[in-house]
């Protein structure tokens, strides 16, 4: 018998010596609990390790959009197609959403056939047919996206996918399934169905607006008689302004041409229009040659009278008479003296008459000019303003044409980048490709050992708490520690039991049957 003092609380080395030894014992006393505990929860956790998730398929998908660009739908003739240079966290975060999507999961599982595991949930019992049915696809999409691993690769355009499976031909299916709708679907998202049809319409639509507009351009050139409007109007314009030019050049010559004849007709009022260029100044000899002959020719017959007749006879008196007159002439003829001037055109006169009569000429040419002119002027304004109006037209019919022209070209142009598109989303030519496809994982993801020392973890860990429970649970006083705090008085002497089972001594006490020992307690 060992009489054994009872610890000190404020004794922390003695305290910590019989924790030790108390954890100690109990390892003792439950060694029949913690060694089958233990293989039971190694064989368990094996099983489990084994029969789990231990080969994971693995697939890798590049995102890069400058391998494809969409037909951009603009006015612009020369319009860029939609490229980007760099995929942005966006474009990245879009394609994580389609992988993740509802519908894309449930056409995995039910490819895969995920959705027909059996299923021992109570539930079932009392569902019906159609409900259990979409409960089953509903916990296969769950399960399929908690298994799923889904990830970008840091400073990447990669997403990495991992799908983990107790069958590698089932991980490596899912993924190729996930793969192939996934393309599928990315094509249908960016790439809508009715593409190219709807550009063949708006094509047909546009090539016949544009013969159309044609049509009414070529008639409008026909019945107006107008070929190009700014160019005739321009014409039009130029010999406007040389008409112009030219009548005020008229006029301001009818009006130096007035002044000029107005000047020559008051120096033609001033001018003589003849001028004396000789004078002559003589007798009339001739005159005075038949006076003298008329004379003697009366005195002889004057003699002959008187030879016949007396003075006093009448016929007589009357030659006297005219001899008296023609003396008298005579006398007359004498005594005045015959002048002779010669006039002839004064130069100055004919010049200015010359000049007024070439002025006046002029002036009515002028005037008719001018007329002709003004007449000419009148015509081209109008017909200037007319083809204007008429430019206005065409040149909206020219615009109209030209715009129906341009939008034909342009969805022309959208039509074959449609086809071509559809021909690249045909043989999967996308902006996104499997860099990486799935294959049927040969190894599982850890090796053997790695099991066992996973078991063998959870095992021990597992058997220690069943060991403390199962003491802990255990009502029997073992040490005097538990009887001091248990009764609250103090323990005298321990007597440790036989290895027979049997108390050393006389002493009375309580033992646990386990190789305990039996106290006396005051």
């Amino acid at each position: 018998m060992r009489l054994q003092d009872a610890p000190v609380n404020g004794d922390k080395k003695s305290g910590a010596s019989a924790t030790t030894r108390d954890v100690a014992a109990m390892v003792f006393r439950q060694w029949r609990v913690l060694i089958l505990s233990f293989i039971g929860l190694f064989l368990g956790g094996l099983f489990f390790l084994l029969r789990g998730d231990r080969y994971v398929a693995r697939m890798m998908i590049l995102v890069e959009s400058s391998e494809r660009s969409n037909p951009a739908v603009t006015a612009q003739p020369n319009a860029m197609p939609d490229t980007h240079f760099e995929v942005t966290e966006e474009e990245m975060n879009s394609e994580l959403a389609l992988l993740e999507s509802r519908d894309l999961l449930e056409q995995v599982a039910v490819t895969c056939g995920l959705d027909s595991k059996p299923d021992f949930s109570l539930s079932r019992l009392w569902s019906p047919a159609h409900s259990a049915k979409e409960e089953a696809l509903a916990k296969a999409v769950r399960n399929l996206a908690n298994k799923l691993d889904i990830q970008v690769v840091k400073r990447s355009n990669v997403i990495s996918i991992k799908y983990p499976s107790s069958d590698p031909q089932l991980a490596a299916r899912v993924l190729q399934t996930l793969g192939q709708l996934y393309l599928k679907k990315h094509a249908a998202v960016h790439r809508p169905h009715g593409t190219v049809d709807f550009f063949e319409q708006q094509t047909d639509q546009y090539r016949n607006a544009l013969s159309q507009a044609e049509a009414q351009l070529v008639h409008f050139t026909r019945d107006q008689g107008v070929v190009s409007a700014p160019l005739q109007t321009d014409a039009a314009l130029r010999k406007l302004d040389a008409f112009e030019t030219m009548e005020g050049e008229t006029k301001a010559a009818i009006a130096q041409t007035q002044e000029r004849i107005h000047t020559l007709e008051i120096q033609a009022s001033r001018l003589s229009s003849r001028m004396t260029t000789q004078v002559k100044v003589s007798d009339n000899a001739q005159l005075l040659e038949q006076l003298k002959a008329t004379l003697l020719t009366l005195e002889l017959k004057r003699t002959e009278l008187l030879g016949k007749f007396e003075p006093t006879y009448r016929p007589v008196k009357e030659v006297e008479t005219q001899i008296a007159q023609t003396k008298a002439a005579i006398a007359d003829a004498e005594r005045s003296q015959w002048r002779e001037e010669t006039t002839d055109r004064d130069p100055a006169f004919e010049l200015v008459r010359e000049e007024l009569t070439k002025g006046r000429a002029e002036l009515a040419g002028l005037q008719a000019r001018e007329a002709a002119l003004d007449q000419t002027v009148r015509a081209y304004g109008s017909k200037a303003q007319w083809l204007q109006q008429q430019g206005v037209r065409q040149q909206d019919l020219i615009r109209t044409a030209k715009a129906e022209e341009d939008n034909y070209l342009l969805y022309l142009r959208k039509q074959q980048e449609a086809r071509i598109s559809d021909a690249l989303d045909t043989h999967n030519i996308l902006n996104v490709t499997l860099a990486e496809a799935a294959t049927v994982p040969a190894l599982p993801v850890h090796s053997g050992p790695w099991y066992l020392l996973v078991s063998g973890l959870i095992a021990g860990v597992g058997s220690l708490g069943l060991a403390f429970a199962s003491d802990h649970l255990d009502p029997t006083l073992r040490t005097p520690d538990e009887v001091e705090s248990l009764l609250d008085i103090p323990v005298l002497l321990s007597v440790p039991k036989k290895p027979n089972g049997k108390p050393n001594g006389k002493a009375n006490g309580k033992g646990n049957g386990n190789g305990g020992i039996v106290t006396h307690v005051l």
